[in-house]
């Protein structure tokens, strides 16, 4: 039996009888587009973060690029991140016409390093798109300084970060507004795409929904501003309603799964050894991946094999060196800490259900390997 570093079964099989009672109480509803489930997790959503509002999407990409776009983010604007995430986060960018910027990341803990967003900035920069990466935030109040000098906006990407905290705030709740993936793998995740924006801002939650829906707002089939078709779907929201109840749980499962690698795992670590993830200062993590290091990374990955386990990497190619925005100019070397990680970051299995026994196989296999070395 092969180990990934997602499975979704084991979970559905303790939660089946929810989940499918949830799928018929939106059939059952008489609502299938915007009803009752949507507008019930988008309000708590919102009173679990401690936000004022939550607008579902029909995905994590299109909440950045929504969330941009209500920010008056568009084109011939520069927007601030990091080249370290996945790359929707840039293809949404992208999408609002404006020019994504990239700054590097931290070695310790490959979020963004703010200390580099200041000499980005240039009277063309509009946001600041941080990543709270892998499941812990960026250091935010370098930022919202920096916004504050500058006339800039702040748009959180929390897609990894669900439940995550920094100085005691979640994760979503510390810029001017913050977009949300709920893609099956992510800690708080539909059976399907979803996604929302949350923001105290009455004015941009106003956008939001009518970005979302056509451009439309109280007169059906009247455009007022050019929008998108954008929906969180009935079912998905539903069940998002369901687990979000569980989400807590979901974070401590995933937190207790950290401490047993880290406990297996401990003495491999030093010069030239693996690397365990680090927690900054002031973040509580949620452990959306474990992402470990190690500067023989492919040799591990390939060995492991034999034991039939198979891990992912997030992420081999850091997007300023794809094809796709080789336009933005970007060189080998331009970002020397996101490129040396991209060589050596891996990650091993990563959700709360994990069995213990295949996670004892996981520690077991990379002991064996990495020893012999």
């Amino acid at each position: 039996m092969t180990t990934y570093v997602w499975d979704y079964l084991p979970e559905y099989q303790a939660e089946r009888a929810d989940l499918l009672d949830a799928v018929e109480t939106v059939f059952g509803s008489g609502r299938l587009v915007l009803g009752e489930s949507v507008a019930g997790f988008e309000r708590e959503f919102a009173g679990y973060l401690g936000a004022r509002h939550c607008v579902g999407v029909d995905n994590g990409t299109n909440a950045v690029q929504l969330g941009l776009q209500a920010l008056g983010v568009g084109r011939g604007d520069e927007v601030i991140t990091v080249s370290n995430t996945a790359a929707p986060t840039v293809v949404a960018i992208d999408g609002t016409g404006a020019t994504p910027v990239f700054v590097d990341v931290r070695a310790e803990d490959y979020l963004m390093d703010v200390t580099q967003v200041a000499d980005a900035i240039t009277p063309r920069t509009k946001a600041l798109l941080p990543v709270h990466l892998y499941g812990q935030c960026v250091d935010m109040a370098p930022l919202r300084e920096l916004a504050r000098e500058h006339g800039l906006v702040v748009l959180e990407d929390c897609a990894q970060a669900h439940g995550a905290r920094h100085h005691g705030a979640f994760a979503g709740t510390l810029g001017d507004a913050a977009a949300f993936s709920f893609y099956p793998t992510k800690v708080l995740g539909a059976y399907g795409d979803g996604g929302a924006v949350v923001t105290d801002d009455q004015g941009v939650d106003g956008a939001l929904r009518r970005i979302r829906y056509y451009g439309m707002e109280e007169v059906y089939y009247v455009v007022e501003t050019p929008g998108h078709n954008s929906r969180l779907d009935e079912v998905q929201a539903e069940i998002l309603r369901r687990k979000l109840t569980r989400l807590d749980s979901y974070v401590e499962g995933r937190r207790a799964v950290a401490r047993r690698y880290e406990e297996g795992l401990a003495d491999l670590t030093g010069d030239g050894g693996l690397v365990l993830p680090a927690t900054a200062a002031g973040n509580e993590h949620v452990y959306y991946v474990y992402v470990v290091r190690h500067p023989r990374r492919d040799e591990i990955i390939e060995r492991l094999k034999a034991y039939d386990i198979s891990l992912n990497i997030s992420y081999p190619w850091p997007v300023h060196t794809m094809t796709g925005f080789a336009h933005l100019g970007y060189r080998e070397g331009s970002l020397p800490v996101t490129e040396r990680l991209a060589g050596e970051i891996f990650s091993l299995p990563m959700y709360p259900s994990l069995p213990a026994g295949l996670q004892d196989k996981v520690i077991s296999a990379l002991r064996e390997v990495i020893g012999s070395l």
